[in-house]
């Protein structure tokens, strides 16, 4: 075949500007697990974020444990997302939302939606659905919650204003045996500004500890599904970090100065990719014990009494960590901050 004909069939598969094969989608694989690999009561509550990109959808709180599965995966595949019925009877998913910057040129386009899945049983799990789903509201500011009611067991959730259906979701009929699965759609609804794919179990009859297991998640331009794309895990990595990063030191790792106060100090902390918008920051306890963070004088040594820190000047890629009520330090001088042992920052930036 000529080198011509070649990139004829290539501009061929070309929608919107978008080359088919592309995934527009962030750890499909769920390689990335930057918050845990394991969310149990109290993490994996309705629209909790889980592995990296990946939000959970239940109807009620601790209906699956979600954990970064290693050992039921198929060939030549390190990973998936396994979901552990844990409240019976509920249904249950996870969901993507693609950023509009991503995503734009899939608007108005025929798109499809492909993954490799399984059951542990399909004796309840019985019907799995998948869905692309788009966003008409603000542009990357999605209602928290999608879905406004889950409805009967066979009836597609009712999603909430702004949120449409673009295909017709059916049972996949998933097996005990991993194999890909795929939905096509064209994304037509007027002033669409984001889209979703969403994958879940339509069932109310589940059983505690049956699984669902998902790996390969992709969405691209075109009516075929295509081969998996694989990426470096480091580039997987910052992709997520551009909407969720977490930030762990051990020991010194900032130098800034004291104010014109005797109690009031500030230092700066880097992050390691832009976020997508200016962040929300977690702090790790202030302390002078393992996992906690403290500033401390020139020489070293912990103040005599620690006080309390904030954040402060939040951009896309720093902030800065303001410490007041400190007692024993040196005003008008550097004071660095310790982490004793490794404390952990969080910057979240995630739709």
């Amino acid at each position: 075949m000529s080198r011509a004909r070649d990139f004829a069939d290539l501009a061929g598969s070309a929608q919107g500007g978008g080359i088919t094969g592309a995934n527009a989608l962030i750890n499909g694989q769920f390689a990335v697990a930057q918050r845990a690999t394991s969310f149990v009561a109290g993490a994996n509550n309705d629209t909790d974020y889980t592995l990296d990109r990946w939000k959970l959808f239940s109807d009620g709180n601790d209906i699956v444990d979600v954990t970064q599965e290693t050992t039921t995966v198929p060939t030549n595949r390190q990973y998936a997302i396994a979901l552990d019925v844990e409240t019976a009877n509920k249904k249950f998913g996870i969901q993507q939302i693609v950023e509009q910057k991503n995503c734009v040129n899939l608007i108005g386009e025929t798109v499809t939606l492909s993954f490799q899945a399984k059951v542990s049983a399909t004796t309840n799990l019985d019907n799995v659905k998948a869905a692309i789903i788009s966003w008409s509201g603000t542009a990357d500011d999605p209602t928290d919650d999608m879905i406004s009611a889950w409805g009967a067991e066979g009836t597609d959730p009712t999603l909430a204003t702004n949120f449409t259906y673009e295909n017709t979701p059916a049972n996949l009929n998933l097996t005990t045996s991993y194999a890909t699965y795929s939905v096509t759609a064209t994304v037509d609804t007027a002033s669409a500004k984001n889209i979703i794919v969403f994958i879940w179990s339509d069932v109310t009859a589940t059983s505690a500890g049956e699984f669902l297991y998902v790996t390969d998640v992709k969405l691209e331009a075109g009516k075929t599904a295509t081969p998996f794309e694989q990426r470096s895990y480091g580039d997987e990595l910052a992709r997520c970090q551009r909407y969720y990063e977490k930030i762990n030191v051990k020991g010194y790792f900032s130098t800034g100065f004291a104010g014109n106060t005797v109690s009031t100090y500030g230092a700066p902390v880097s992050m390691t990719v832009l976020k997508r918008s200016t962040p929300s920051i977690t702090l790790p306890d202030a302390g002078q014990t393992a996992g906690t963070i403290s500033f401390v004088n020139g020489t070293g040594n912990y103040p005599s009494t620690t006080g309390t820190n904030s954040v402060a000047f939040v951009t896309d890629s720093l902030f800065s960590i303001r410490g007041t009520g400190y007692v024993g330090l040196t005003t008008s001088q550097p004071a660095s901050v310790y982490a004793g042992d490794v404390a952990s920052f969080e910057a979240n930036a995630e739709l």
